[in-house]
């Protein structure tokens, strides 16, 4: 098993290999979050060595080596929400293919779905929606990554819920 706060207090010393560790084993829970924000694997990428970077930089500045995963998961939707406001001013001439993780399946439509209701959120809710529902955190989990009271971590949850289930019946015919 891996010592997380042993590895934190190393990397925050200046090593290297303890940073990098520490780094691997959130590694793909952190591309995860970052592909549901981006929706495309080479934004995710990017996201994540920027994540990267910017933890690798910042890491001396944890106060606490127990809240290091709250920590890098609050850095990684930064520098997704980030990438995505550099991206907006970018006008693509054609259109790309957007890639999918996993096989082709009838349930692709409901994917699309899904992300066309997300982005109809604010940045706090689809935070908060991305977190509880596609990571499984809880709502204490929640107010610890994004800085905020448990109670309004609650509310943004119901308020954004409230918000999906209105556009959903808006539009039931998104993926046809």
């Amino acid at each position: 098993m891996i010592n997380i706060d042993k590895l934190v207090k190393k990397a925050q010393k200046g090593n290297d290999k303890a940073f990098l560790k520490l780094f691997k084993f959130y590694e793909e829970e952190l591309y995860r979050i970052a592909y549901v924000y981006v929706k495309k694997k080479d934004d995710a990428l990017d996201v994540i060595q920027e994540t990267a970077y910017r933890s690798f930089k910042n890491i001396k500045s944890l106060k606490n080596p127990e809240h290091f995963k709250t920590w890098v998961i609050r850095i990684t939707i930064n520098c997704a929400i980030d990438h995505i406001r550099k991206n907006k001013k970018v006008v693509h001439l054609t259109e790309g293919y957007e890639e999918f993780i996993g096989d082709y399946d009838e349930d692709i439509p409901l994917k699309l779905t899904i992300n066309e209701l997300l982005d109809k959120l604010n940045t706090d809710e689809k935070s908060t929606i991305i977190l509880k529902y596609y990571n499984g955190y809880t709502f204490k989990q929640i107010s610890e990554i994004l800085d905020i009271p448990l109670g309004t971590a609650k509310s943004i949850l119901y308020r954004a819920l409230k918000k999906l289930r209105y556009e959903y019946s808006k539009g039931e015919d998104i993926s046809e």
